[in-house]
């Protein structure tokens, strides 16, 4: 199992997602974190419509109400608590998770692959 530190909590406002670079199974991806009070939720930044990225501009997102976050380019609604998506051209396909763990008020990245 191996732990790469992707940000502190604090570094995500309540309710709103942030974009990281992380190595995920070998290759540099770009990841968006959203917080939803202490929990932190990621994914590939990358729409299962059109593989486009979800900001509408780099490592800003659309979060509403701490229960969906959209996509900027078709305005698919995927559920912040496992990617599904419940609006939109890809509905009823995910996000890819990435797993994460919140350690003392630090968000890591935890995987058994590198």
């Amino acid at each position: 199992m191996s732990e790469l530190f992707l940000c502190d909590v604090d570094d995500i406002e309540d309710g709103r997602a942030i974009s990281v670079s992380a190595l995920v199974s070998g290759t540099q991806q770009a990841l968006v974190l959203v917080r939803r009070d202490e929990e932190v939720f990621a994914y590939i930044n990358e729409c299962p419509h059109f593989s486009v990225r979800l900001d509408y501009r780099p490592g800003k997102f659309e979060v509403y109400q701490k229960r969906v976050l959209m996509c900027a380019h078709h305005s698919a609604l995927f559920r912040i608590e496992d990617g599904y998506c419940i609006e939109g051209p890809c509905a009823g396909n995910r996000l890819q998770i990435v797993p994460v763990s919140v350690v003392e008020g630090a968000v890591f990245r935890t995987s058994s692959l590198a």
